[in-house]
């Protein structure tokens, strides 16, 4: 042992070394996750002298340590080796880290590099940081070529004017690599990159490199150009535009690929709004009609998503000219996805077209998406109907709305059953108290016996929204009787929920409405022969008590009628029950003291 340091001064590097070397693998992982702690028992001299060239020698791991090395090291790290003055120091092992063969392991060291670049100094950037982004850059290996691109944006504006004329060279150079996977680093980090130049760089380097790229013959470049063209488009003037890159959005949007075709119409709305108002009646409606009619599903999809946001921009004779015909083809497209797409965003075109023309143009096509053969479909328009109600009557449309519902409700599929049930409060408020009694009361009732146990909790979610819709008065006499009635059902499933039913709606009732019509039923329930109705009585109990026990009127009401019944449980045969009856007591007896 070296002079000087005792046991306690060895011990916490020598077990992280130990544990990093031991064979298994959750071992290493909690010594990697307990780097700060060991930095902090060896203080700010020894981590850095120690502990980090250490670390920077333990790259040869598996990714999942080398994962969490890479973000230890980021999370302020620099806090226990001295502080921002000493930050560079991590730099060494994030380096190593950022040249390793897993994406997900460089991406996250390039991730916490950036964040140490925060806290530099711009004589420790030109010292320590350049030069490590250089040696990265010009890499043997592509992994750190490829790493080196996301370290560019970070420093730029923090560096002199000729270390930036640098930056833009090594950045143009990574944008022409001979390797694919560098050139789409390049082509993802140009838009931050761009983001930080002045509009003579963008024009000078910036556009050159986008160019480059955006030609590419590999499309998973490509395709990474288009949220590129919508920064570069931010920083240029209208007519800039139209000069410089109108080229590039004709290509980008009739691309021979797909899936770069597919990046232009779900980013189509930010391009729009980028180019500016000329350049899209020009320019944009064609080419959105064109990706609007793309013989690719997954294309038109992404289309169909950016119909509103487009429309905004628009007039309204162009959307009924040139956006409607098209709208109107995709509400019968062969593919579900496509019409499913449709049926979420068609809804936001009626603001913008007025009463009449929506009437006239957009309520057969709500009308045929309500009778669609899939689900989603029609559930997407349902979803959406509060934004047509402030523009036409929800009465139009409550002919087919009716049989869409509950072809819904009844589907085989729970997923789809849950979905439209929490849709019900919404439409409860569009179609109003007397077509809810009449049409769906039932329907909404119905769903409390269904044999599946996320619909039935939904169901009784769904009937305390509806009371907070409707009001207590309602609810008296459209839903708690109902309720209760379940209460004495053969088939415990259905007694079951009652019970759960009322541990939900009651803290929406008042206690008037619980004395009278409530209480009687529940306590009947509390000598169920079933165990889980009877702790669930208990459960339902302590949510009455904790509700109402806060007036004097309530906490008579709880010494009367709940705490007797739970001192009886607390006997009860069942261990279960009898832990919940004694919460429920320990609860109410604080509240009624309270």
């Amino acid at each position: 042992m070296e002079p000087g340091y005792t046991m306690e001064d060895i011990a916490p590097i020598a077990v992280l070394m130990d544990e990093l070397r031991s064979e298994d693998v959750q071992l290493r992982l909690n010594a990697i996750h307990s780097i700060p702690t060991i930095a902090l028992a060896l203080g700010p001299d020894r981590a850095r002298d120690e502990l980090v060239p250490f670390l920077q020698d333990s790259v040869d791991d598996e990714d999942e340590v080398l994962l969490a090395l890479a973000k230890e090291l980021g999370r302020n790290f620099e806090e226990y080796i001295g502080g921002k003055q000493f930050a560079h120091v991590l730099l060494g092992p994030l380096e190593n880290l950022s040249a390793v063969e897993e994406t997900l392991v460089r991406d996250k060291a390039a991730e916490s590099i950036a964040k140490i670049a925060e806290v530099l100094s711009t004589p420790q950037i030109e010292e320590f940081y350049i030069p490590l982004l250089k040696r990265l850059s010009q890499g043997e290996w592509f992994t750190s070529r490829t790493s080196s691109a996301a370290l560019y944006p970070p420093v730029y504006n923090k560096v002199s004017w000729s270390i930036q004329e640098d930056l833009r060279k090594g950045f143009a150079a990574l944008g022409a690599d001979d390797t694919p996977m560098v050139r789409r680093a390049a082509a993802k980090w140009l838009g931050p990159f761009v983001k930080n130049l002045s509009k003579q760089h963008v024009l000078s380097d910036g556009l050159p490199i986008y160019r480059r790229l955006q030609s590419d013959d590999q499309d998973s470049v490509r395709l990474l150009t288009v949220e590129d063209l919508i920064v570069i488009a931010k920083q240029l003037t209208p007519p800039e535009v139209k000069e410089q890159l109108l080229k590039q959005i004709r290509h980008s949007i009739a691309d021979k690929s797909w899936r770069v075709r597919y990046m232009a119409a779900t980013h189509f709305n930010e391009l729009a709004e980028a180019v500016g108002i000329e350049l899209v009646r020009e320019e944009l409606i064609g080419q959105y009609v064109q990706l609007l009619k793309d013989n690719e599903a997954e294309v038109r999809t992404a289309a169909a998503g950016q119909i509103p946001g487009f429309s905004k921009l628009l007039e309204k004779e162009v959307i009924l000219a040139r956006i409607v015909p098209c709208v109107r083809d995709l509400s019968h497209d062969a593919s579900q996805h496509v019409r499913a797409a449709l049926a979420n965003h068609i809804s936001g075109l009626a603001p913008l077209l007025g009463r009449d023309a929506t009437i006239e143009h957009l309520l057969p096509l709500f009308l045929h998406l309500l009778k669609d053969e899939f689900p989603e479909v029609r559930l997407n328009v349902i979803s959406k109907l509060e934004t047509v109600n402030g523009v036409i009557d929800i009465e139009l449309l409550s002919d087919s709305l009716l049989p869409a519902i509950i072809e819904l409700a009844e589907d085989k599929s729970w997923r789809v059953r849950q979905a439209i049930i929490e849709y019900i409060p919404l439409l409860a408020t569009q179609l109003g108290k007397p077509f809810f009694d009449e049409q769906l009361g039932n329907l909404c009732m119905s769903w409390l016996g269904d044999t599946v146990f996320s619909i039935r909790e939904s169901a009784t979610i769904n009937l305390k929204k509806l009371t907070e819709v409707f009001g207590v008065d309602w609810a008296k006499v459209q839903i708690v009787p109902k309720v209760m009635g379940m209460g004495q059902h053969p088939n415990y499933l259905y007694r079951m929920t009652t019970v759960q039913a009322i541990t939900t709606i009651a803290p929406s009732l008042n206690l008037p409405i619980v004395q009278a019509e409530i209480i009687g039923p529940l306590l009947q329930l509390a000598e169920d022969p079933i165990p889980n109705i009877r702790f669930n009585v208990a459960k339902s109990l302590e949510i009455l008590a904790t509700t109402y026990g806060n007036t004097t009127e309530g906490r008579e009401f709880v010494r009367k009628s709940i705490v007797p019944v739970l001192e009886q449980q607390k006997t009860d045969s069942d261990a279960d029950v009898r832990y919940f009856a004694a919460r429920a007591l320990q609860k109410a007896s604080a509240d009624m003291l309270g």
